[in-house]
């Protein structure tokens, strides 16, 4: 049975317990703090992702950008974790490592940020095109934003979780689409990682019930051949089994009276590319 708790405002130490957290107007307030920096950051390293630079060039801006914005980047010291950013390039599903590897022209590649800022993770991704993209990589692309902002539509209260994956799941199959299942969006907040578990394809009416002052990230994995995936050897890099292009979108969300807020969205527009 899901449980829920009511996050007292003030409160700093919130335990990692099952339980969804419901916040009020404090609650709010931190994540929208947390998320417009994490959005103006992958705002301002649009101009970096090209040819010829690395990765570890942009996980440098990135932390670099997130403590100049009064922030520490969540993913540093995470579970062992030594850098500020995941870099995905190309069939990387999630949690790519940046390294001296270069981008190449053509490259599809996403950058997923989490500033912490006053106690609160603002957690985001967004696809970057590098160079000549070709047409498939290009639609595979808009087509993930299109699940992202399809998914975000079902986020309201009286709906459940399962509907914001059936509706993902319904619009990339569509396209022949495989929909990762092996990684999942999550409750967010106070923690990296909550409750609810926010799986991007399932059954409608299922799930957790959506109710005002849930946090969690809606994060659509979505490949252009089949949905499996692998992990590396290093423990985080997970891979398209077939080898196949995947692209992900990320935005943080909070369920409001009557829709939910998104708390990561471009204070520029730019919401997907291109970003010229």
């Amino acid at each position: 049975m899901t449980e829920y708790q009511i996050v007292e405002p003030g409160s700093e130490t919130v335990l990692r317990d099952g339980t969804i957290k419901l916040h009020g107007p404090e609650g709010f307030e931190g994540m929208r703090k947390a998320g417009r920096l994490a959005a103006m950051i992958l705002d301002e390293i649009a101009p970096m992702v090209q040819p010829g630079v690395t990765t570890a060039a942009i996980d440098d801006k990135v932390r670099e950008m997130t403590l100049d914005g009064g922030a520490v980047p969540a993913t540093l010291g995470y579970r062992g974790y030594a850098h500020s950013c995941c870099i995905s390039i190309n069939h990387v599903v999630c949690h790519g490592i940046p390294s001296e590897k270069t981008i190449k022209d053509g490259d599809i590649v996403n950058i997923d940020v989490t500033p912490l800022l006053d106690g609160w993770h603002g957690d985001t991704s967004r696809m970057y095109l590098a160079g000549d993209v070709s047409l498939k990589a290009r639609r595979l692309v808009e087509v993930t934003y299109e699940c992202l902002m399809i998914g975000i539509e079902q986020a309201k209260p009286g709906n459940r979780v399962g509907d914001i994956g059936a509706a993902i799941q319904a619009y990339a199959e569509s396209f022949r689409y495989g929909v990762v299942r092996e990684f999942c969006g999550h409750g967010l907040g106070r923690l990296f990682h909550d409750a609810p578990e926010v799986v991007h394809a399932g059954r409608p009416g299922t799930g957790p019930l959506l109710k005002p002052g849930m946090f969690m990230t809606i994060e659509p994995m979505i490949n252009l051949g089949k949905p499996p995936v692998k992990l590396l050897s290093d423990g985080w890099t997970a891979v398209t089994r077939d080898k196949s292009l995947s692209a992900q979108f990320e935005h943080s969300i909070g369920i409001t009276e009557t829709g939910c807020e998104i708390f990561t969205t471009s204070p520029t527009g730019l919401h997907k590319p291109p970003y010229a």
